[in-house]
């Protein structure tokens, strides 16, 4: 059976703001990752209309990318360019592919390292790659912000006197982007599919008309492979170039683990189960192929024209081409008129795609920190995160000055290593299920990208140094909320089988007395020896029924969990209550509340005092789930329950 042992978040009717903010709260509780979490519902869409979800973040980066590569790159971009294509779908593309199949709920590639590992190192590790993320998200958020601002302050009809306030006009769109989350972010599929849809169309118009004026001016063709002769004689040396320079093109591989995050969204077969969602998978796979296949055919164009058409210094910091350089084609070729609703579409996809960080953002830390106890409780309420991420968004854009060029680093760096630690990830799966050929084949792709994430931290260390200080203040705030909650009762519910409800149930008829033992050799003498100590040390009348408990530590580092508790009997005599939990006090404590519940009696457990340095044996409950129990048990029912009637009653002697 089943007895809840935690209690909902109580919120005074007076203060109304605390309540707006925390509003959610309880039900959000329920949905996260823990043993006890319920599946989250997302009405399901056809796989192409999710796709415009994820694109509006992949898409986006043709507001930017060309311009990128044509910085890093020269008159090398389309080679570059092209480097980045195959890198795209003959590694990312597999890579996520498989992740799509191991992972189908959402949960992306930094699930699957989570379940290939355990205890403090494997949260440790899951907070780097948190601190990563983290970077990609708010990177995604304010570079896309950015390039907003540099599409308006650019545009021919913006009015002169507000140019040259990039740093305010991009602060105003992060703060636009975190009302909208604070007012309540639904489901924007349908807008996520409009604006693609017309983005992608007005690429098409100012990417087909710049291919036509290359055509019909062979003149600047000319100029392009002279350039290229001149500059890159050696068609080798220009690959081995071009490889040395993609790190620095590797924003456009943005997008992927967005594209598993949003799984649960994808319409799957109506025979499709928990367990084996084969539909929600075949669409996922659909979506990452298509939107890598769509990505490719226009980073490819784009990088031919912008190369050929576009003068080398409007590429600079300070030209008309810097950080958008289809516009500039748009303006240039097709007019004013054409170039400002080309502006305005590529100002929406770009704010939305800050959007789109965001809901990743508000969908991984929940589902983390809080259930490794590494956050307060508050974290799995929306508004709170959004005014957190909102706040830092702002900070990183005051720090770079709102320059798009700036940001790229860093942006890269978060992309990077997650990409990385997704290819690890597969790799990892495929060897554990015997597939040689493709772990084979994942080990090189793993090897390009950790190559790839190196050489961008060897050349941009900003983003390191970013990612550094994200992953800083993810340890620092995780480690002192896990202080913080260090009392706090935190088992789901307890489940106990027949036989040992049927203890409880005999003893409450005269009284429930429990005695804590550490299990040793549990033989008949331990047993005998600890209830003769126990008997003696608290003055118990011979002769009265008691129950001996058992905890046996299983990861220390996991904060919440179910209990399940068995009956045994010993030697055919001694009754004992066994259960597996990561803190024997939170065991314990949550163990009397639910014999409490069922039995209406209040239980008594008897404690022998822990032996050595309280400090150090605090420290060790905290590290390893054990050592100053009789105490911290103690305070864990008293926190839990204030109302001393009615609180389980803790002796040590």
């Amino acid at each position: 059976m089943s007895v809840s042992t935690t209690a909902g978040p109580q919120r005074p009717k007076d203060r109304p703001v605390r309540n707006w903010l925390l509003s959610g709260l309880s039900d959000q509780s329920l949905q996260h990752t823990g043993p006890h979490a319920r599946p989250a519902e997302h009405k399901a869409h056809a796989w192409w209309r999710v796709m415009c979800l994820t694109g509006v973040d992949y898409f986006s980066t043709l507001g930017y990318q060309p311009g990128i590569a044509a910085m890093a790159a020269g008159v090398l971009s389309p080679v570059a360019t092209a480097v980045l294509v195959l890198v795209t779908l003959l590694g990312a593309l597999p890579v996520y592919r498989r992740v799509a199949g191991d992972s189908p709920h959402g949960e992306g590639s930094i699930a699957m390292l989570v379940r290939l590992l355990s205890y403090w190192q494997g949260k440790l590790f899951v907070l780097v790659l948190l601190g990563f993320a983290a970077t990609d998200f708010i990177i995604t958020i304010t570079l896309s912000a950015a390039d907003a601002t540099a599409h308006i302050n650019d545009n021919p009809f913006w009015p002169q006197s507000l140019k040259g306030h990039e740093v305010i006009v991009t602060l105003v769109l992060v703060g636009l982007l975190g009302a909208v989350f604070l007012k309540g972010f639904t489901e924007a599929i349908g807008i996520a599919v409009g604006l693609v849809g017309v983005y992608l169309a007005l690429n098409t118009v100012v990417i087909a008309d710049a291919l036509w004026q290359v055509i019909s001016h062979p003149a600047a063709v000319s100029d392009w492979t002279s350039a290229l002769s001149t500059q890159h004689g050696d068609p080798f040396m220009m690959v081995a170039i071009a490889l040395l320079v993609f790190p620095k093109l590797a924003l456009g591989l943005s997008g992927f683990e967005t594209g598993v995050a949003v799984m649960p969204h994808v319409k799957g077969d109506r025979d499709d189960t928990q367990e084996r969602p084969t539909g929600r998978i075949r669409g996922t796979r659909r979506l990452l192929t298509t939107a890598a296949a769509i990505m490719s055919v226009f980073l490819i164009t784009s990088s031919i024209v912008t190369t050929v058409l576009i003068p080398e210094k409007e590429f600079e910091p300070g030209g008309a081409a810097n950080g958008r350089a289809l516009a500039y084609l748009a303006h240039q070729n097709l007019g004013g008129g054409f170039g400002t609703v080309y502006d305005l579409a590529t100002i929406a996809i770009l704010w939305f795609a800050g959007a789109s960080a965001m809901a990743g953002l508000l969908n991984l830390v929940p589902r983390y920190l809080p259930r490794y106890g590494m956050a307060p409780t508050w974290a799995r309420a929306v508004r709170p995160l959004v005014l957190v991420f909102t706040a830092t968004a702002f900070l990183i854009t005051v720090l770079f000055d709102a320059d798009v060029d700036a940001q790229g680093g860093a942006y890269a760096t978060g992309v990077l290593v997650l990409i990385t630690s997704a290819a690890v990830a597969v790799t990892l799966s495929a060897h554990r299920h015997r597939e040689r050929g493709k772990a084979a084949g994942f080990a090189v792709i793993t090897a390009v990208f950790a190559y790839t994430t190196v050489a961008n931290v060897v050349e941009r260390p900003d983003g390191v140094k970013i990612a550094a200080c994200f992953i800083g203040a993810v340890i620092a705030v995780s480690l002192l909320s896990r202080l913080y909650r260090a009392f706090e009762l935190r088992v789901t519910h307890v489940d106990t089988d027949p036989v040992a409800e049927r203890f409880v149930q005999e003893c409450a008829r005269r009284g429930i007395r429990l005695i804590a033992n550490e299990p040793d050799r549990r033989d008949a003498g331990e047993y005998h020896a600890k209830l003769a100590q126990i008997t003696e040390d608290n003055d118990i009348p011979e002769g009265r029924d008691v129950i001996f408990v058992e905890v046996e530590v299983t990861d220390p580092s996991e904060f919440e969990e179910a209990l399940r508790v068995r009956g045994e009997v010993r030697h055919e005599r001694f009754r004992v209550l066994v259960m597996e939990s990561s803190s024997v006090p939170n065991a314990l404590a949550a163990l009397l509340l639910h014999i409490r519940d069922r039995t209406g009696r209040k239980p008594h457990i008897y404690f022998e005092w822990t032996e050595g340095n309280p400090a150090l044996n605090f420290l060790r409950y905290l590290a390893f789930g054990q050592g100053e129990v009789a105490p911290v048990t103690r305070e864990i029912l008293r926190q839990h329950e204030p109302d001393r009637s009615r609180r389980p009653h803790v002796h040590a002697g």
